[in-house]
């Protein structure tokens, strides 16, 4: 395969790559508390010029490689909803912590429930921790409020307090699935802590800014994909030609 040719895949394979993404931006702008991912490129040669003492020297070839999935975190919206159980976080840094069979996860989604066994847990049924483990209530406890604090009460009295997790450096944060993030450093206590019920954090993900992304990503593979094509053509009339001359 030719250099060109090869040069063209590695554009194509990472054009792919931020379609994908994209396509995921815009799949979650209704999920409450998620976060806009982008990708970060970098060119790359290989391989390195050896040949050094001809009139024409080896040219490098440069290739497109993945540098780094960014998520941005700041602020979507707040929608006020009206139902109980329903929180939105009013600090960029800060974040809901929730149980999971591998540990302690990150969220921003606050479109909390009560499971069949009494547990605060999130939209997809993973534990909400409070500064004393889970927060469970009772079948009959209604009136629940949360104040601005994360106190947590209900008509049983205090049930207990949501625990929120800070980050001052964000890059901690990695990806984990089911809009949960996993953190390579230990989070801090917040500052303060103030938080809204009846409201839920919104998607920051603009979509006509996904829109636009995605239709210069379409164009940039149909130049690639043109190139190649020339290029091939070219290939293929010069190996005719040279087929064509008379031994």
């Amino acid at each position: 395969m030719q250099n060109a040719t090869l040069v063209a895949l590695s554009g194509q394979v990472a054009l792919r790559r931020k379609l994908d993404v994209i396509a995921n931006n815009v799949a979650n702008m209704d999920t409450a508390g998620f976060k806009r991912v982008s990708l970060d490129f970098e060119e790359t040669t290989m391989p390195k010029a050896s040949a050094t003492l001809f009139p024409r020297r080896d040219r490098d070839n440069r290739f497109v490689r993945e540098l780094a999935t960014v998520h941005d975190f700041s602020a979507g919206s707040v929608e006020m909803t009206g139902n109980e159980l329903d929180v939105a976080i009013e600090a960029e840094d800060s974040f809901f912590v929730v149980g999971t069979p591998a540990g302690e996860r990150y969220t921003r989604a606050g479109d909390f429930a009560i499971d069949n066994t009494g547990r605060l847990v999130t939209a997809d049924g993973k534990p909400v921790l409070g500064d004393g483990g889970e927060i469970v209530f009772g079948n009959e406890e209604t009136n629940i409020a949360i104040a601005r604090d994360g106190t947590i009460s209900s008509s049983a009295g205090l049930k207990g307090r949501l625990r929120i997790a800070a980050f001052t450096d964000t890059s901690v944060l990695s990806k984990d699935g089911d809009n949960l993030y996993s953190a390579s450093a230990a989070p801090t206590p917040p500052a303060f802590v103030r938080v809204r019920q009846g409201a839920l954090e919104k998607s920051n993900v603009s979509g006509v800014q996904e829109l636009t992304a995605m239709l210069g990503v379409q164009r940039a593979y149909e130049r690639i994909s043109n190139m190649v094509k020339q290029q091939n053509d070219l290939s293929a009339r010069a190996i005719e030609r040279l087929g064509s001359v008379n031994a």
